[in-house]
């Protein structure tokens, strides 16, 4: 897993969400894509989901559910995300089995991504490490935690919050295996073009 991880919006118009989603997907270079919409009910969210996993599978891409396991179970969709408040990482594996990918949310703690491996997580991911126009959170986690975590992690490793392909080229360099970004995709005046400077920087080192 390499590249660009894109992050839906939360965004009810779904026309427009798979508009934008395809478009990205049709820019290729898309590592995985993760739904996430905090303020969708069950109806919208089972709604959106489904349409964004044929989406993905029609460009090969997987599909990742936030935090709704059992949305992920549902669909089938290719694994879902853990946040810092989810479930643990070793009771999901378990329930979904080892083929599922499991990521999980580590912020700035090490520890926290130490235990994630060790408990079957596919990835890890690290932030915020900037403001986010979409997220709230402490912009806290030092760029120095991927140096650490490439010495100790042996999965990939994702940066989140605020990404923009500047921002997230010293990450990139310093060992982070995929950038996570929302507003840099989908606010973009140009999906395409937006999309091919984050794989820039994966494919310049």
């Amino acid at each position: 897993m390499q590249g660009l991880y894109l992050v839906t919006p939360n965004w009810d118009d779904t026309d427009r969400l798979l508009h934008v989603s395809e478009q990205a997907l049709n820019a290729g270079h898309i590592a995985l894509l993760q739904y996430r919409h905090k303020e969708a009910g069950p109806d919208q969210r089972a709604e959106q989901a489904a349409a964004l996993l044929a989406l993905c599978r029609r460009h090969r891409v997987p599909f990742i559910v936030n935090d709704f396991v059992d949305l992920c179970e549902q669909l089938d969709a290719d694994g879902v995300h853990l946040g810092g408040t989810d479930a643990e990482v070793a009771d999901i594996r378990a329930r979904l089995g080892a083929e599922k990918i499991i990521g999980a949310s580590c912020y700035g703690d090490l520890p926290r991504a130490l235990n994630a491996q060790q408990a079957g997580a596919s990835y890890v991911a690290f932030g915020g490490f900037y403001p986010s126009r979409v997220k709230k959170y402490a912009v806290t986690t030092p760029p120095s935690i991927l140096d650490l975590a490439r010495e100790r992690i042996h999965v990939p490793t994702v940066v989140i919050g605020g990404m923009t392909p500047e921002n997230a080229a010293p990450l990139v360099a310093r060992g982070a295996d995929m950038v996570a970004a929302i507003s840099s995709i989908y606010q973009a005046e140009s999906v395409a073009d937006a999309v091919d400077q984050f794989q820039l920087l994966f494919t310049q080192q």
